[in-house]
C-alpha cells in the first residue's frame, strides 16, 4: 500500500478526537506527572561523548556505547578507560550510530572447554548501496597487552530493506532466559513497513545466538519473515525480561502516545494503524486511537504528551527493596527518569523523577545499584538516600 492510500485509508476510520480512557488493562497518561521527590543520590562517575548505551562485565567493569563509533572499557570507578579495537566503522547521522550493547549470557562460562565464551553482541547503524539500515553483530572481548580488542567480529543480521533517512533504527537486544535472542527493529519513519510482512522494520525479532531465525517463531505460517515475533512497532528503544518471564517494551509514538508493552508472540501492535498520538503537526488527532480497534495489543502504559522513552530496566536488586519488580525509563524530551509500578498485567507510572537533562540509558549495576547515562555524557551512580 502507497503512503498516499494509506492516509487515505486512515481517514474512512473514525478517529478520536481527544485522549483515549483505561481500557483493556491500559494507563493513559494524559498529563506530565509532577517531579517526585527523589530517594536517591546521584553521584557523577565519568563523562562520555554522547553515550548510548552501556553493560557490565562480571568484574565489574562496564562497556559503554559512544554514538559516533566508540566501545570503551571502562573500571569500575569510571577512572579508566580504553578504546575495544576492531570495532566496525558506523554511520552515525541522525540518529544513527553505535547503539546496544549486552554480554552473551555464557559470557564468563567456557566455551567447549577451552576458554571462556567472551561473547558480546551490540547493534549499529551503516550505509550501503543507496540505503541504510541497522545491524546486529558479535565478537569476543579479550584484554590485549596493547589494549581491549574484539576478536572474531561477525555481523549476524541485517534488518531489511534498507531505506533512506537516518531515523528510528531502534536496535535493542535482549536475551531471554532460554538463551534466545530478541531484537527490535524501528520503522525508519517509513510507517507502513510495521505493518509489511516481507520486511523485518517495525518489529520485533527472535532469533538464535548466531543471527539465525529461532525454531516455531509465531508468525511464520502467516507469511511474515522466519524471524518475527511481532510487529505494528515504531521506534523500540528500549527491551527487557521480567522475573516472570515476560518481556516488556517500549516506544516512541508519533506527537503523543508513547507506550510500555508486554510483549506477545504473532501480537500486532497496530502502528501505523492506531495510535494514542497523532501526526507530528497534524491540526486534530489524524490517527485512530487504540481502543478503536481491539484486535490490536494496546500498551499496558501510554504517555501524552510524551516522555521520549530511552533505555528501560526491570529492577531486581537489594539497595532498592521496595523497588524489585519494577520498571525503569530514561525520558528524553521529559528530562526525567520514570518508575513504572507493575501489578500482573497491569502497570501504571509511579514516580517521576526530575534529572534536568535527557536520560538515555538505564542500567542496574552489580551490587544493585542504579546508573544513568544522560545524552550529554555523564555517567550517574544512584544510590539511596542515608
Amino acid at each position: 500500500m502507497t503512503r498516499s492510500s494509506f492516509v487515505f485509508a486512515l481517514a474512512l476510520t473514525a478517529c478520536s478526537t481527544g485522549p483515549a480512557p483505561a481500557q483493556n488493562g491500559q494507563a493513559a497518561i494524559t498529563g506530565a506527572q509532577s517531579g517526585a521527590a527523589k530517594p536517591f543520590t546521584a553521584t557523577p562517575v565519568a563523562k562520555f561523548n554522547a553515550p548510548w548505551a552501556m553493560t557490565f562485565l562480571p568484574d565489574d567493569r562496564m562497556l559503554v556505547t559512544e554514538k559516533k563509533g566508540q566501545l570503551l572499557l571502562v573500571s569500575a570507578d569510571g577512572k579508566k578507560r580504553a578504546a575495544v579495537a576492531g570495532i566496525p566503522a558506523v554511520d552515525s547521522a541522525g540518529q544513527g550510530g553505535l547503539m546496544d550493547i549486552v554480554l552473551h549470557p555464557d559470557f564468563a562460562n567456557r566455551d567447549q572447554g577451552a576458554t571462556n565464551n567472551r561473547r558480546i553482541y551490540f547493534s549499529y547503524s551503516e550505509a550501503r548501496g543507496s540505503g541504510k539500515g541497522v545491524v546486529l553483530a558479535s565478537g569476543r572481548l579479550f584484554d590485549m597487552d596493547g589494549g581491549p580488542q574484539l576478536t572474531e567480529f561477525r555481523i549476524l543480521f541485517r534488518a531489511t530493506p534498507y531505506v533512506s533517512g537516518n531515523g528510528h533504527y531502534s536496535g535493542r537486544i535482549a536475551f531471554a532466559p532460554d538463551g534466545k535472542l530478541f531484537f527490535t527493529v524501528g520503522e525508519r519513519q517509513k510507517f507502513t513497513p510495521a505493518q509489511d510482512k516481507n520486511g523485518t522494520l517495525g518489529k520485533v525479532l527472535r532469533l538464535n545466538d548466531d543471527g539465525t531465525p529461532a525454531a516455531n517463531n509465531p508468525l511464520t505460517a502467516q507469511g511474515f519473515l522466519p524471524e518475527v515475533w511481532s510487529y505494528g512497532h515504531r521506534n523500540l528503544l528500549g527491551i527487557a525480561f521480567d522475573a516472570k518471564g515476560r518481556l516488556w517494551e517500549q516506544e516512541m509514538g508519533p506527537e503523543g502516545g508513547d507506550e510500555l508493552n508486554i510483549l506477545v508472540p504473532a501480537k500486532n501492535y497496530g502502528y501505523p494503524i492506531v495510535s494514542n498520538g497523532r501526526n507530528y503537526g497534524a491540526s486534530t488527532d489524524d490517527i485512530p486511537d487504540h481502543p478503536t480497534r481491539p484486535e490490536f495489543e494496546a500498551p499496558k502504559v501510554s504517555w501524552n504528551p510524551v516522555i521520549s522513552p530511552a533505555g528501560l530496566m526491570i529492577y531486581s536488586g537489594d539497595k532498592f527493596p521496595a523497588w524489585k519488580g519494577n520498571i525503569f525509563i530514561g525520558g528524553l524530551s521529559s528530562q526525567a527518569l520514570i518508575r513504572v509500578a507493575v501489578d500482573g498485567d497491569t502497570a501504571r507510572e509511579a514516580d517521576r523523577y526530575d534529572m534536568g537533562t535527557r536520560i538515555r540509558e538505564v542500567e542496574q549495576g552489580p551490587d544493585g545499584s542504579i546508573w544513568l547515562l544522560e545524552d550529554d555524557g555523564r555517567l550517574l551512580k544512584l544510590m539511596p538516600l542515608g
